[in-house]
């Protein structure tokens, strides 16, 4: 072996030494690599859970909702009734021979409104002298009023507003003064 060799010796080892670093440098970039598509993952995941969670309480949410007014279109169409009720009642006369129709009346009405407030429906109150605002109420006509106090002021109702849960499903009917 001659000088040649020696160099060659001393040469190999020092690739071999470079040739281990880069392996190891791969190896990390591998492992770097894996992490930061582990962590793409797991951002991927919980991006994912929680846009399903929300999903669910929306979903929740807009079914309480149905639920809830489900029935307003059987409660518009009973509304009629109701309001034919409030007439007949007031225009039994109050004597002897029809005080037995309109105690019958009187409990078919009151029967009615029970079971549609258990249902949800309420009523409306609105008074002869309350303010005529035009978010809760509507006009159905402007009369001269009566005095100075009544002006803006609602003069008569003319058909009651109902409520299901918190949602209004008719608004009163008033005549206010001008």
């Amino acid at each position: 072996m001659g000088k040649k060799d020696k160099d060659q010796e001393v040469e190999e080892p020092q690739i071999e030494a470079t040739e281990t670093e880069t392996v190891e440098e791969e190896t990390l970039t591998v492992e770097e690599q894996l992490q930061e598509d582990l962590a793409k993952e797991k951002d991927k995941f919980m991006r994912l859970f929680a846009e399903f969670e929300n999903y669910k309480k929306r979903t929740t949410k807009e079914r309480i909702e149905l639920f809830k007014t489900a029935s307003q279109d059987v409660m518009l169409s009973v509304l009629p009734v109701l309001d034919d009720f409030e007439r007949a009642l007031m225009h039994i006369e109050e004597d002897k021979e029809a005080e037995e129709l309109r105690k019958g009346v009187l409990l078919i009405y009151n029967k009615l409104i029970t079971t549609l407030e258990q249902k949800g429906l309420s009523k409306i109150e609105v008074n002869q002298g309350d303010v005529f605002n035009a978010d809760d109420h509507e006009a159905v006509t402007q009369i001269p009023a009566p005095n100075d106090d009544l002006k803006g002021k609602i003069i008569d109702v003319v058909e009651r507003g109902y409520k299901l849960g918190d949602k209004v499903i008719r608004f009163p009917k008033v005549v206010i003064g001008q």
